[in-house]
């Protein structure tokens, strides 16, 4: 069960425009129907206690990490903030890095994976093809191998473009799917609710500031991910 709050431990950067949060594997960045305590709902609870504020303290979502992913997400705390981020994600001038750890090593060591993805909306899983389908969007992403420890493999992902669950999709298209992504073809869930993806960067140009911006998230310390430290050093 989910923590119902953060603390200063979850905050990895703030200023005055920006907050960086390392997000645990189960908390959902925005309310949906399930109705749980949202990431936003926290780091807008932990802004007003914080700064004790009379009235709710600006939060606005950037961008989004799948219920079952860790790592890096960042959250605006202006207007102005929000607008530009948002267009530096959409033009793609943020440079963001994840780690996926897989059972299955990748046929070749470093590679690009192109392909078209279509979403179910009934079963909400992404499909990836390897050419141009009607209907599908446009998905890229590089992939390196960065070690191997017990029979799992470390890889570092770097998305060119921003679809849902594209990484899932096209890690499972390959051949390589998520440990623990059950969804996509990994043969066992988690009893967590988790999968071992990480949200491990994000690079970018403050909006504000101007001055280039490298944030990190440490990995989840639970007992697994931390056995992958060592491939990092």
């Amino acid at each position: 069960m989910n923590k119902p709050d953060i603390t200063d431990k979850d905050v990895i950067y703030e200023d005055n425009h920006l907050i960086a949060i390392n997000k645990r594997a189960g908390d959902i960045v925005q309310v949906d129907e399930t109705g749980d305590l949202s990431l936003e709902d926290m780091v807008r609870a932990y802004l007003k206690k914080k700064y004790d504020k009379p009235n709710d303290a600006y939060v606005g979502v950037i961008h989004r990490l799948d219920r079952p992913v860790s790592g890096m997400i960042l959250f605006a705390k202006t207007s102005k903030a929000l607008e530009r981020m948002n267009k530096f994600f959409q033009d793609r001038s943020v440079k963001k890095t994840y780690f996926a750890i897989v059972r299955q090593r990748p046929r070749n060591r470093e590679g690009k994976l192109i392909n078209w993805l279509i979403r179910n909306r009934q079963t909400r899983v992404t499909k990836a093809f390897p050419r141009e389908v009607k209907g599908g969007t446009y998905a890229e992403l590089d992939y390196m191998l960065v070690g191997e420890l017990n029979g799992f493999y470390l890889l570092r992902i770097e998305p060119l473009t921003g679809r849902t669950h594209q990484i899932r999709a096209q890690l499972a298209a390959m051949g390589c799917p998520i440990v623990g992504d059950n969804k996509y073809g990994y043969p066992r869930g988690s009893s967590l609710g988790s999968i071992c993806l990480h949200s491990r960067s994000l690079v970018f140009t403050h909006p504000i500031k101007k001055e280039k911006t490298e944030l990190v998230a440490s990995l989840p310390k639970d007992g697994f991910w931390d056995k992958f430290e060592s491939l990092l050093r």
